[in-house]
């Protein structure tokens, strides 16, 4: 299996803005590259850009895209861990636009055998469900989309974007709990928002709000400070931008810094190393979430395979394509039936593609 050809394409996909901690998108700042093969199977990958976290753009994936391209031309894809390896050696880090070559190889490999990507890696069919996101706002217009998330889009877990000033977080988490009831899971995500401080007073104070759990509360470079606060807060912690790797999965878990690690793949570099997470996290019987950035319904298509592959995960923050996506030009890949994520099993691979006419508008290059 043979690479004759990969075409790679500038993926920009047109968003209602979207507002975390650390800054506002107006539209998804993605990759797309298609892996042509001398057996005639193509693999897809994507990716998605998340400056602020990953410090990757859109140009550095595009650039960088082109040099893997050259590396891989007239190698073999079915050596998966050969190939991945020639990326690590070309270049350190670099982790979001690494995934989605990775993601092309899993499913060059799974159409190889004719399976779809989760029965390749093992898995068993179920439809997972996921959470909805409600962005930084005010109170009110918070409080006002969560409520239409519930009664519109059937949301039974909501994740609540914080960050800001603590006392207005919790203005934020307290309005929505009062607009949804008591019935509707709530997740807050601080995207590293807080100092150690801040986090002490809003995790304490929304304790009597019922919280699931608080994603990354404070910056990475205060990971020293996690063991301190799970002692302080009731509220478990779930670690996310402080792991990129499964050897930030040991070091946490050594110190008891978290409850939970949400594994992402454009943040791990792909399907390969968020296994390897999942397996460290598995082993030490910490529990994940499956997240992402702004992915179409392609790589969240391959996210799905890989959560019904991985027992482990047991939360699933699958809803980036919800996340004011003006456009979606997928052609087939997973569905929402409200918020859980039905996959066609009789589809080989991630059973996903963008459609050419959406691909011929967007920025391309061709590298064979």
């Amino acid at each position: 299996m043979t690479i004759t050809r990969i075409n790679i394409y500038r993926l920009s996909i047109p968003m209602v803005p979207f507002t975390i901690a650390t800054g506002t998108m107006n539209f998804a700042q993605n990759l797309y590259l298609e892996i042509h093969t001398s057996s005639g199977l193509v693999g897809v990958g994507e990716c998605s850009a998340f400056p602020m976290i990953v410090g990757e753009t859109q140009d550095t994936c595009f650039a960088l895209a082109q040099n893997f391209a050259q590396l891989w031309k007239g190698k073999n894809a079915a050596d998966i861990e050969a190939r991945l390896a020639e990326l690590d050696l070309f270049v350190a880090q670099n982790h979001t636009v690494k995934s989605a070559f990775d993601m092309a190889l899993y499913d060059l490999a799974a159409k190889q055998q004719n399976l779809p990507l989760f029965a390749y890696l093992g898995g068993q069919y179920f439809e997972p469900e996921s959470d909805l996101t409600v962005g930084i706002n005010s109170p009110k217009v918070m409080a006002e989309q969560a409520l239409d998330f519930v009664t519109n889009k059937q949301a039974t877990i909501l994740k609540i974007k914080v960050g800001k000033d603590p006392e207005t977080d919790i203005e934020r988490v307290a309005a929505i709990r009062q607009a949804v009831g008591n019935r509707v899971a709530l997740r807050i995500d601080a995207n590293q928002g807080w100092d150690f401080e801040q986090a002490v007073l809003a995790l304490t104070e929304m304790e009597p709000l019922d919280v699931q759990f608080c994603e990354q509360p404070m910056h990475k470079r205060l990971d020293y400070k996690m063991p301190s606060l799970r002692r302080i807060c009731n509220i478990p912690l779930m670690a996310d931008e402080s792991v990129f790797d499964h050897h930030d999965a040991e070091r946490l878990i050594k110190n008891h810094a978290c409850d939970y690690i949400n594994i992402k793949l454009s943040k791990a570099g792909g399907i390969r190393e968020a296994l390897r997470i999942h397996q460290v996290c598995s082993a030490a019987q910490m529990p994940n979430m499956l997240g992402g950035m702004l992915e179409s319904r392609l790589a969240l298509s391959a996210k799905v395979h890989m959560a019904l592959a991985c027992p482990n995960i047991k939360f699933y923050d699958l809803d980036t394509c919800l996340l004011g996506h003006k456009v979606d030009s997928v052609l087939n890949g997973v569905q929402f039936e409200g918020m859980r994520l039905k996959t066609n099993a009789n589809l080989p691979g991630i059973g996903a593609s963008i459609d050419p006419a959406f691909l011929n508008t967007c920025q391309s290059v061709s590298i064979a």
